[in-house]
C-alpha cells in the first residue's frame, strides 16, 4: 500500500512542511543542493537515488517553490536546479539535522565533513554561529570541508564526491559544466572540472 502524501487531518505548520520536504531522499537532495549540486545526473550520481524518484522529488520541490529550474550553460538540453529563497530558508534546518545525526549518530573516525565560517575558517557551533568569531553564519558565508572521517578519494568517485574533498562555499555551483563544446547531436568527451 502506498502511503498518501498528505497528513489528513493534521492542520500544523510542521505537517504542511512535511508534505514538501518529509519523503525519504528529499532532505538529502536539499543538502546536495546547499552544496552547489546543480544537474540532475549530478544529484543521481552522487546520491544513487533511483531516477523516477529523484524526478518525482525534484518536482515536488520545484512545484512547490523550494527550487526553481532554468536552463543551464553548455551542451544539449542541460537544465539546472537552484535553491530559491524558500529553500534557502532551509538551512537552519538541514544544518540542525546535520549536527543532531554527528551528535547522536556519530560515523566512525568523526564526520565526514564539516561547516566553517568562510570569514575566519573557524568552525560552526550545533546552532550555526562562528566558534572563533561568534558571529551567527549566513548561509552564503558557510565553507563545507572534508572531516576527519572522510574515507580517501578512490578513482571510482563520482564528481561530486570528488569535488567536495575540497573546501567548497554552500549556495555556489560545485561542478562546472564542460568547457568544450560538440556539434549537435554528438556528446561532448572528457571529464567535468
Amino acid at each position: 500500500m502506498t502511503l498518501p502524501r498528505d497528513y489528513r487531518g493534521q492542520t500544523c505548520a510542521l505537517a504542511r512542511s512535511m508534505e514538501i520536504v518529509g519523503e525519504r531522499w528529499t532532505l538529502l537532495i536539499l543538502r546536495d543542493a546547499f552544496y552547489g549540486v546543480r544537474r540532475f545526473g549530478e544529484f543521481a550520481a552522487h546520491l544513487g537515488v533511483p531516477r523516477a524518484v529523484l524526478t518525482d522529488r525534484l518536482t515536488t520541490l520545484t512545484d512547490a517553490g523550494v527550487l526553481e529550474r532554468r536552463p543551464g550553460t553548455g551542451t544539449g538540453r542541460r537544465e539546472v536546479y537552484g535553491l530559491t529563497p524558500k529553500g534557502v530558508a532551509l538551512w537552519p534546518a538541514v544544518r540542525a539535522l546535520t549536527a543532531w545525526g554527528e551528535e547522536f549518530h556519530p560515523a566512525d573516525g568523526g564526520p565526514r565533513r564539516v561547516f566553517l565560517h568562510a570569514g575566519d575558517e573557524a568552525p560552526l557551533d550545533a546552532g550555526g554561529r562562528c566558534t572563533g568569531c561568534g558571529t551567527a553564519v549566513p548561509v552564503a558565508d558557510v565553507v563545507v570541508a572534508p572531516g576527519p572521517g572522510l574515507a580517501p578519494a578512490t578513482p571510482d568517485d563520482d564528481p561530486v564526491t570528488a569535488a567536495l574533498a575540497r573546501p567548497h562555499r554552500l549556495l555556489r555551483p560545485l561542478l562546472r559544466p564542460p568547457l568544450t563544446t560538440a556539434p549537435p547531436g554528438r556528446p561532448t568527451r572528457g571529464p567535468q572540472r
